[in-house]
């Protein structure tokens, strides 16, 4: 969510701010803007809409002159998007510009406060309230300032600050939202994504939260906010700047489904040796997996997908009762947990804000947290007790798909480890389950061979109104992804029940010419999903059945059918959800959708 990019060397910095906003577009946004001290002032330049307005109306960057700036791509929070509203945002003299990720929560009185004082505003941001403050503290010491503000504001941020009186000196602090610093030579960098100054260098730190940083062309300042210096160890960036780029596909997303066979191999190989699963990334014993009473899996959006299939998982192979939580709900319901608690913390960024809060209740009440992350060195990463990193490699379509699948075959490492420790499974299940993990990748790319029948359907049916997903235990938490992965990049209004709930009111939805995904891949199920294709169709549903390639009778109950490979029950999730992402992202193709930066979303939720 918005993208911060800052640089400080001797190359003109605004083709640069352009060029790494550019790499940050997926994270979402509705403006853009920069401000250059330009070697007399600061110069802001800033449009609402994609960032390729404000790079014509700059003609490339090359209109606006100088070494030094900061650039922003904004999601609108606290205001209507706007040219006004854009970032950078800057004090009333113009001596102080900044751009801001996250909410400012008190900004309301802090705003009213300044103005009793005269100071007047022209937006109706938050972060207008940052720079005023600034200004209004500054006494010749940024820093100070710097200090001063942070202490008076409440709520997520991540800054970062130029100056008129410091022209050689670029400032970012952050709290609660993700902030690096990039090293070069003879040049430095703030982001808040790698992607964006990857091209620049591949040497990074990672800011903690109230670690204030100062920039010059030769080097980097980290300070605390009793202004005592810290140290900070660099961390080289291994992948590839290709891994962030299309690939000769159409669109980001493409290139992600079809990455899922390397990456669900990268998840899961070096964690399988001699036959048996080694997490070496936990310090969780069997004893302590021994004493848990209870389990809570805490997620947003498609990562508490994660999280349901993991319930059914968990609770068939450990026999500890799991609950899943929504993050946003979770941190405020007063849940029941103590040290015989185990946490599931999943995210994809390991920033996201409301999973990172829940995650910090949790640990404040006593539980043991262990967390599924991507994203080495994040908030929810260092905050755990214990971590597991997907090494699903950069994901930059906003719609996950990579993520989820690579979340989904740790969740399946976690059960099968745990269940071996609780000796809830015998020594030859706990074998079948690693040789069918093993051979997942293979059955996934069998599955990306035939997408064509996939997008076959979808051009049949790209125009639907209104689309239900259907399943019954596992299948009914696919359906819960299925049915988000098409809403959010198709904009086709969809929705996901369990098949046997249709006859408490959702099949009063169902029409002539419905369309119904039904997916059917639990055998011991299979014979009651057909009664509920059944009773769609008796009411004229148009219905894509999705099962397992030895029920060929399915053919005689649907219009259509995608088969996947047999596998273990407990697996197909990961085998299932392929042809579903395959569906959204053909029909929004169809559609004509822009299906990297779906409208309204955000790659990374760091606000509330």
């Amino acid at each position: 969510m918005c993208g911060i990019v800052g640089y400080v060397g001797e190359e003109q910095a605004t083709p640069i701010l352009l060029e790494g906003l550019e790499k940050l577009e997926y994270r979402g946004y509705d403006s853009a803007g920069v401000a250059i001290y330009d070697g007399k002032k600061l110069e802001v330049a800033k449009a609402k809409g994609r960032l390729k307005i404000l790079k014509d109306m700059l003609h490339g960057g090359s209109d606006l002159k100088g070494t030094i700036g900061i650039g922003h791509t904004r999601w609108a929070t606290h205001g209507k998007p706007s040219d006004i509203n854009s970032h950078p945002q800057t004090s009333v003299s113009g001596k102080f510009a900044v751009v801001h990720n996250g909410i400012i929560e008190n900004y309301l009185s802090l705003k009213q406060y300044l103005m009793r004082r005269g100071v007047a505003f022209v937006s109706e941001t938050d972060t207008e309230v940052v720079a005023q403050l600034l200004e209004y503290y500054y006494k010749g010491d940024i820093l100070e300032a710097i200090i001063r503000v942070i202490s008076k504001v409440e709520g997520s941020y991540a800054l970062g600050i130029i100056c008129e009186d410091s022209p050689n000196e670029l400032y970012a602090v952050r709290k609660d939202s993700p902030l690096i610093v990039g090293l070069g030579q003879g040049e430095n960098f703030i982001a808040s994504d790698i992607p964006a100054i990857l091209n620049k260098t591949r040497d990074i730190c990672r800011l903690n939260d109230n670690e204030i940083v100062v920039l010059t062309r030769s080097g980097i300042t980290v300070y605390n906010t009793d202004k005592e210096e810290i140290s900070k160890e660099p961390e080289h960036i291994n992948w590839d700047i290709s891994a962030a780029e299309k690939g000769g596909y159409e669109h980001f997303m493409a290139k992600e489904i079809m990455e899922q066979p390397k990456a669900v191999r990268d998840t899961i190989s070096p964690r399988i040796k001699d036959g048996r699963i080694v997490l070496d990334d936990i310090t969780l014993t069997p004893e302590q997996i021994k004493e848990f009473r209870r389990i809570f899996i805490v997620a947003c959006g498609s990562a508490y997908h994660v999280g349901v299939v993991a319930k059914y998982i968990l609770e068939k192979m450990t026999h500890i009762p799991v609950e899943v939580d929504v993050a946003s709900e979770f941190r405020y319901r007063d849940p029941i947990i103590d040290e015989k608690v185990l946490v599931l913390v999943i995210s994809q960024s390991g920033e996201t804000a409301d999973t990172l809060a829940a995650l910090r209740e949790a640990k404040r009440r006593g539980a043991r947290v262990l967390s599924i992350v991507n994203v080495v060195g994040s908030s929810i990463a260092n905050e755990s007790d214990d971590v597991i990193y997907t090494w699903a490699g950069p994901e930059i379509a906003v719609a996950t798909t990579k993520a989820y699948s690579t979340q989904l075959a740790v969740a399946y490492l976690i059960a099968i480890y745990m269940a071996e420790a609780l000796g809830t499974i015998t020594p030859e299940e706990y074998q079948e389950y690693i040789q069918e993990l093993e051979t997942l990748p293979d059955k996934i790319e069998k599955i990306l061979e035939n997408k064509q029948d996939i997008q076959y359907f979808a051009s049949r049916n790209f125009n639907a109104k209104d689309i239900f997903f259907i399943g019954r235990n596992l299948d009914y938490a696919m359906s819960m992804e299925g049915s988000l992965k098409l809403k959010e990049i198709s904009y086709i209004h969809s929705d996901a029940y369990a098949a046997g709930e249709l006859k408490h009111g959702t099949i009063s939805l169902v029409e002539d010419g419905t369309l119904v995904v039904a997916l059917a891949t639990q055998q011991k199920l299979f014979d009651k999903m057909m009664s509920n294709v059944r009773e769609v169709k008796a009411r004229g549903a148009l219905v894509l059945g999705l099962t397992v390639e030895e029920n060929k009778q399915i053919e005689q109950e649907v219009d259509f059918v995608f088969y996947v490979p047999k596998t273990c029950d407990i697996m197909l999730p990961s085998l299932a959800v392929i042809p579903l992402q395959l569906f959204a992202y053909y029909v929004a193709s169809m559609k004509g959708c822009d299906i990297d930066k779906p409208r309204n979303l955000a790659k990374s939720v760091t606000v509330e």
